[in-house]
């Protein structure tokens, strides 16, 4: 697959695409991304994905909207879907005020658009005014079809982004992990703390997260952790460390690996997946009530992991 950081470098022919942001590559989002590439290796034509970084609520309102899938992510995942070729152009301010007529045949151009697919509640170009209808009727003109997918529900209703960052937002990683198919995730390069854990007989790992990246509300959680092709089972606290450093403000991540005998790992990149919230982030009033509790949570997460 290829991953392309602008339009102006892709010259393809004869694509398939879907537009969108994308964020999470949710269960809706797939049935998207499945219908395009199995439409388009159908009828042998290149299944592409049209992305955006920043997140477009991001410059238009000037509010910082975390992410759920950075941009590289992102286009693992759409690999995984059958996808040959991602784009991930920048959103800027200039961007919104391209009409969707020019937008179009800009793409027309760069890939050969022979049949978009776009959600239910899609829209693109300036004031949004690119929705079904209106890319309907420059398809007619430019040479493309358009085909709308409904939206994918639930028992809790339309499965959205929003709906999982609020899930995260507040440490649900069961449910959101419903709603996107697969367990959220977190990684980085593992980096240097304070050596605590290692004081106390708990030896952890702390990761260099992206802070453009949603992390789930302070706590404890069970995950899986993967280094390279080895997966471990871990207990991961998200927090401050209030026994310690009460006044911290931004929350470390770090990962108790269980059974863990390789040796340091520092530089290495590891991966969490979120399978389950054990409880909130606590003071205790000694390193011992600590420890006692400690324990609990590795075991706790022992027994939800084996399940």
């Amino acid at each position: 697959m290829q991953h392309y950081r602008s339009l102006e470098e892709v010259d393809l022919q004869n694509s398939w695409l879907t537009v969108g942001v994308f964020d999470g590559v949710h269960r809706g989002h797939q049935q998207i991304i499945r219908k395009l590439t199995t439409g388009a290796h159908a009828n042998e034509a290149p299944a592409v994905v049209l992305t955006f970084d920043p997140h477009p609520a991001t410059v238009l309102t000037g509010r910082e909207l975390k992410c759920l899938t950075l941009p590289d992510e992102r286009a693992g995942l759409f690999e995984e879907l059958g996808v040959d070729a991602v784009i991930t152009e920048r959103f800027t301010r200039q961007l919104a005020t391209v009409t969707a007529h020019d937008f179009m045949r800009r793409l027309r151009r760069r890939l050969g658009l022979g049949h978009l697919l776009i959600g239910y509640d899609f829209a693109l170009g300036k004031g949004r005014e690119g929705n079904a209808a209106r890319l309907t009727e420059i398809g007619s003109e430019l040479g493309y079809t358009v085909e709308v997918v409904p939206a994918v529900s639930d028992e809790s209703g339309v499965i959205s982004s929003t709906e999982i960052r609020k899930l995260i937002e507040v440490g649900n990683v069961g449910e959101a992990r419903h709603l996107l198919g697969r367990p959220y995730s977190l990684h980085g390069p593992v980096i240097h703390g304070d050596g605590r854990g290692k004081s106390i007989q708990v030896p952890t790992a702390n990761i260099a997260y992206s802070h453009a990246k949603m992390i789930p509300a302070r706590g404890i959680y069970a995950c899986w952790a993967y280094l390279g092709d080895e997966r471990y089972q871990a207990a991961v606290n998200i927090g401050i460390n209030p026994t310690f450093t009460p006044d911290k403000q931004t929350p470390n991540v770090e990962v108790h690996l269980l059974d863990y005998q390789r040796g340091d790992i520092y530089g290495e990149d590891l991966w969490l997946e979120f399978v389950a919230r054990l409880r909130d982030e606590m003071k205790f009033d000694s390193v011992d009530l600590l420890l006692e509790q400690i324990w609990k949570d590795v075991e706790a997460s022992r027994r939800i992991l084996r399940q």
